[in-house]
């Protein structure tokens, strides 16, 4: 029987023969931390006495949830990051350079590599066909101090998507109709694995959107095959010569095989306070939308603003409903800047978000007030989720934030396209 792409990875990076359900001691080829998580990794390193970094140049602590920080813990928290940084030559992605998921992305992660983050979203470094995974801030830092760590196999759904998006359809769309599908809990410690025309149709930044958000049904990776697409990235970042072709075998065992029709489906949302409380945007027409974000790891790259800036090009967002922008990096930040992206969303009444977290995960830049709803483009909608439980989020993708951003409603973005 031929193995998953799962399998693969873990065999490569374990040295042994790894099956679904068996367990494992891999070799770990980047392990990072973020604001929120870091200080308790390195306390838990302190602890252990483990505070010798295995490769120092493959840990990485970013400065990303709280950025700038909106108080004094939070700033000295960034201060015990940077001297644990200076003291141990460990990397560190400082306030304003982005949000870690999307640097990962950019400039770290490597296909076929086991990668450990002390963040849920980890996982998306998995759309370049690297073994992404989150976990708790000890598993982390015993990774950073080790170079390996222990896991499980997971058992394999593999998700084959046919056809082509329809105008006013993304892969946000895509990745909430499954989530949906399957629900928060239905694909708890699996990994997902993406194939289809449409998957090898979709651009690096439309992979990295669905394998972020593979976590919100309880996946431990969404990967994907590495192709000429994730070539030509790599090119892109200058780290070509890491490029290596990997797939599924032919005859790989699958527990669960899901087929989905990209051309059927339409633009969708995610209702409070759950990932998987979906509904198509036509469906929800006419709620009332006090703030719209679009940012965040799942969707703040400068596809995500183009398509924004495309459709309030000329337009002035509704009276009554805010409008937050913040490039997930300072590279997108540069590339929107050129491409005039920025100059239109600012003109139609955006407020520029410095490249970080900024409001997704409620501590500062955007919480929301008693009973105001936000659509967001993040990956997340749980009750209090950007500050105020009295609050209600849905999610979106940057199409739909945009169209409703001008309207104040929830809006389907094929009505303005």
């Amino acid at each position: 029987m031929g193995k998953t792409l799962a399998e693969k990875i873990l065999t490569d990076n374990s040295g042994g023969d790894a099956h679904a359900g068996d367990i494992i001691i891999a070799r770990v080829g980047l392990a990072f931390v973020q604001d929120g998580t870091g200080p308790l990794a390195l306390r838990q390193l302190k602890e252990s006495g483990l505070e010798q970094i295995a490769n120092p140049k493959r840990a990485i602590l970013f400065l990303d949830h709280a950025a700038p920080s909106p108080s004094r813990e939070l700033a000295n928290d960034h201060i015990t990051l940077r001297q644990f940084a200076e003291k141990s030559g460990v990397q560190i992605c400082d306030v304003g350079e982005g949000v870690c998921h999307q640097l990962v992305a950019e400039s770290y992660a490597n296909p076929g590599e086991v990668i450990l983050g002390a963040d849920s979203h980890s996982v998306t470094a998995g759309a370049l066909g690297a073994f992404a995974t989150g976990m708790g801030s000890t598993d982390v830092a015993i990774a950073m101090a080790l170079g390996k760590t222990w896991l499980r196999v997971p058992e394999s759904f593999r998700i084959e998507v046919s056809g082509r998006f329809t105008n006013g359809v993304y892969a946000k769309d895509l990745i909430l109709h499954l989530i949906g599908k399957l629900g928060a809990d239905g694909a708890t410690y699996k990994s997902l694995e993406f194939s289809g025309e449409a998957v090898l149709n979709m651009t690096m930044s439309e992979r990295f959107t669905i394998a972020n958000m593979a976590v919100e049904a309880g996946a431990k990776t969404g990967l994907f095959p590495t192709d000429e697409t994730t070539q030509t990235y790599l090119d892109s970042r200058g780290r070509g010569a890491s490029f290596r072709a990997l797939s599924p075998d032919p005859d790989a065992d699958y527990e669960r095989v899901i087929t989905i029709d990209a051309s059927s489906l339409e633009p969708t949302i995610s209702k409070p306070h759950s990932v998987d409380n979906i509904a198509l945007v036509r469906e929800l027409a006419g709620t009332k939308i006090a703030q719209v974000f679009i940012g965040t790891c799942t969707n703040g790259r400068l596809d995500d603003l183009a398509v924004a800036a495309t459709i309030l090009n000329g337009k002035r967002r509704h009276p009554k409903t805010r409008l937050l922008i913040a490039p997930a990096s300072s590279d997108v930040l540069k590339e929107a800047i050129s491409a005039g992206y920025i100059q239109t969303l600012i003109e139609s009444g955006a407020v520029l978000l410095p490249p970080g977290c900024g409001p997704c995960v409620g501590v500062h830049q955007g919480a929301l007030g008693d009973g105001e709803a936000c659509l967001s483009t993040a990956n997340r909608n749980f009750k209090g989720r950007m500050g105020n439980p009295e609050a209600f989020i849905y999610l979106g993708s940057p199409a739909t934030a945009a169209a409703s951003a001008i309207v104040g409603e929830i809006t389907d973005p094929r009505e303005l396209m």
